[in-house]
């Protein structure tokens, strides 16, 4: 079954001087692009954890977040209270400026106070240690299995569908196929009816000749073939290979070229019909293959 490349996993590391939260969100990528945003992940456990997620995700912009959730007493110990008296008084004042009531709510005022910068002064060096760094590595693990979990579910989706739109392009190609014979049909009729109201009387055997031309350049038989070809590969593809996201995306193109062929040779009103709805159903194939790991 396909993976999405579109995935959120979230994990926690109960540590003794607090909560170490980890969250991974990606979105599709061409290729794998992780950044690790947070500075508390220590600079020489860095290329291992890159390694770990590459290994897990392959590809798709992936985004680590580790945010600190410090005990209420280490909290306490860590909290600048000349910068966090400061904060209030100039909150107190601009409240009182714009008419405010934030010194009648002070549980409100503590509250904002203490999400302020450096505020509450963590270090961060102190926070994941070669003590706690098995705690933390189990939660990263943990993490990177939950946004796995969360790819799948996505990838059954797009799986339904893509080959439901794949199976939709082949019913309105069986359709175009209908049209076939009353098409050639209309056409020499249009033929013969403008060679009549010119008044001319060409050689029968030479108009043949010329109408059988021109009718074989509007033939679009292998047109279909291909299309049905492509698509039987697009299946294949999909069905038999663990990331086909890249390859999709080449197959799509050769589909849309027939499907457009057959329009520019179509002429025939109920054809084009059907050739804009192909290229609709494609379109979203072409979006949703964009998220195929």
């Amino acid at each position: 079954m396909i993976l999405s490349m579109t995935g959120y996993g979230k994990s926690e590391a109960i540590l003794e001087s607090g909560k170490l939260v980890i969250e991974f969100r990606s979105v599709n990528g061409k290729n794998s692009d992780i950044n690790i945003k947070s500075p508390f992940l220590p600079k020489e456990r860095e290329m291992e954890v890159r390694k770990r997620i590459a290994d897990s995700l392959h590809r798709g912009s992936i985004d680590m977040f580790i945010t600190w959730e410090p005990n209420a007493a280490d909290s306490a110990r860590a909290i600048n209270e000349e910068l966090a008296l400061s904060y209030c008084e100039k909150i107190l004042s601009l409240a009182q400026k714009m008419g405010g009531r934030s010194a009648s709510n002070p549980d409100l005022l503590l509250d904002t106070v203490l999400r302020m910068p450096d505020v509450i002064d963590t270090k961060k060096s102190d926070v994941i240690t070669e003590e706690n760094w098995p705690l933390v590595s189990a939660a990263i693990d943990e993490a990177l299995q939950r946004i796995c979990e969360y790819r799948q579910k996505e990838g059954e989706a797009l799986y339904r569908d893509v080959t439901a739109r794949v199976a939709k392009i082949l019913e309105l190609e069986d359709e175009v196929e209908s049209y076939e014979a009353e098409r050639i049909a209309a056409v020499k009729e249009k033929l013969l009816k403008a060679v009549a109201e010119l008044g001319a009387r060409p050689d029968r055997e030479r108009f043949e000749q010329e109408l059988v031309y021109y009718v074989e350049k509007l033939d679009i038989n292998e047109e279909k073939v291909r299309l049905r070809q492509h698509c039987k590969y697009f299946m294949d593809t999909i069905d038999g290979e663990e990331y086909p996201g890249k390859k999709l995306g080449f197959i799509i193109q050769e589909m849309g070229r027939e499907i457009n062929t057959t329009g520019s040779k179509a002429n025939h009103a109920s054809i084009q019909k059907c050739v804009v709805r192909m290229k609709d159903e494609l379109e979203k194939i072409r979006e949703q293959s964009m998220n195929i790991l």
